[in-house]
């Protein structure tokens, strides 16, 4: 059973207009215990914003992290994502792509850096293609992202051929798990085996220097895997 005072959590809700895909987009913040406007804090954006909180449960993870493991209070945002159009963002292949990665650098970075005591101390996390295209807003942004959780990342072969052309990712840290029970996931008319995928992938960063935490646990493609994930993966980064 959870601990009650890991359920009393502050969450934020920001709305900000985007010129990129001419639109409103929903962020949630979540703001540490103790949270204090004078101090500045790391911070973790999630793709799949409302994914994270609600069925990832990050936020109520943040709290026994910070409350019992000792790791320095962060704050949390999360980018929300209309299901429909989320392939065409997060995909290297999809139409909205650019629009999307843009928007994410250009707008929401500047718009929390503003309202938020954030320090330059950013994580990016994603599952499936929110990890990919976590990966390639570092890969696109280096100056701005340098740390990226990856729960099942969804490496089509654009997104390996892109990494591929890469020469020097020694300024890239990334956190990846895959379960060993995705080796035929099916999306649309395709299926996938995440854990190949992933396993290239993982080779094709190591080989152009990147730090690689990775592991392969049992687990299915869904949350239920993902969201027992989630404490380690943080604090791999925040510990």
């Amino acid at each position: 059973m959870t601990d009650s005072r890991y359920l009393k959590r502050t969450i934020v809700k920001e709305v900000i207009e985007s010129k990129y895909l001419n639109e409103q987009r929903t962020l949630r913040v979540y703001l540490p215990p103790g949270y204090n406007e004078l101090l500045s804090y790391p911070v973790v954006y999630c793709q799949d914003g409302e994914q994270f909180f609600n069925f990832g449960r990050i936020a109520t993870t943040a709290n026994q992290l910070i409350m019992d493991e000792g790791i320095e209070p962060f704050i949390i945002v999360g980018v929300d994502v209309d299901l429909e159009v989320r392939t065409s963002e997060y995909a290297p292949f999809g139409s909205r792509f650019d629009a999307y990665t843009s928007c994410f650098a250009e707008e929401i970075i500047p718009f929390i850096e503003q309202k938020y005591p954030v320090r330059p101390d950013r994580i990016l996390a994603g599952d499936s293609l929110g990890g990919c295209v976590s990966l390639h807003l570092a890969l696109k942004n280096p100056h701005l992202f340098t740390k990226i959780i990856s729960l099942s990342g969804a490496y089509y072969d654009l997104s390996r051929e892109i990494i591929a052309k890469e020469t020097d990712l020694s300024w890239l840290s990334i956190f990846m798990i895959v379960g060993l029970q995705e080796t035929a996931f099916e999306s649309g008319s395709k299926v996938y085996n995440f854990v190949e995928i992933n396993r290239t992938t993982r080779s094709l960063l190591e080989e152009r220097g990147a730090s690689v935490y990775y592991e392969e646990k049992d687990g299915q493609h869904t949350w239920g895997f993902w969201q027992k994930e989630l404490p380690s993966a943080l604090a791999y980064f925040l510990e």
